[in-house]
């Protein structure tokens, strides 16, 4: 089964992916995908740096993400460009490690702009983690040293959390704590049914 796992910026997501990984779910991750795709000396970092100029790469010419973010978030026709270079090459490894994974029980495609992109109509379920906003806030500010203006220009990029919810065929509020969400997660997985998953453990 492949299961569609997004959310906003700052939702917790990864938590959630990573509890399902400890379970036993083979875990693709468009983040992690997408740096690779832009690393130095990349196609996709070439293609970049003549959109956009030698100010997005940092003294040893790799990416500087957070300038390429502060200027793809103020500014929505950056961003398809952008999103034009990178989007197809982290397509074409999903789908190459959906292949490569197909005899595991549960695959995992962790995306934060899954039904922004589409990427829903390879997903055969969708879970879509969720939280409440002054949570969202806090964990930003703390975990990346997000401003609220920051948070503000990420979010408007993205699809808001309650269409997402609306659409997804599972909610998970990680809102409380962390072993709350677990629960929720397990609730999840007995849900979903899988033949062979979790794996048993010896």
């Amino acid at each position: 089964m492949i299961l569609g796992l997004t959310g906003s910026v700052g939702s917790g997501k990864s938590t959630v992916s990573s509890h399902l990984r400890d379970l036993g779910a083979q875990i693709i991750c468009a983040d992690e995908i997408a740096r690779e795709v832009v690393a130095k000396g990349s196609p996709a970092l070439l293609d970049i740096t003549r959109e956009f100029g030698p100010d997005v790469l940092d003294p040893d010419g790799a990416l500087d993400r957070r300038a390429m973010a502060r200027l793809v978030f103020a500014d929505a026709e950056a961003r398809r460009k952008l999103e034009q270079i990178i989007h197809p090459r982290v397509r074409e490894r999903e789908l190459q490690l959906l292949e490569t994974y197909r005899d595991y029980p549960l695959v995992v495609l962790d995306i934060p702009l899954l039904y922004e992109t589409g990427a829903e109509d390879i997903c055969d379920r969708v879970a879509v983690v969720v939280i409440d906003e002054k949570s969202r806030q806090e964990r930003l500010m703390k975990s990346r040293s997000m401003g609220a203006e920051e948070i503000a220009a990420r979010l408007a990029a993205q699809m808001p959390q309650e269409e997402k919810a609306a659409r997804a065929d599972f909610v998970i509020n990680n809102s409380g704590t962390l072993e709350q969400t677990r629960e929720q997660v397990a609730r999840l997985i007995a849900e979903l049914d899988i033949p062979g998953f979790p794996p048993a453990k010896h």
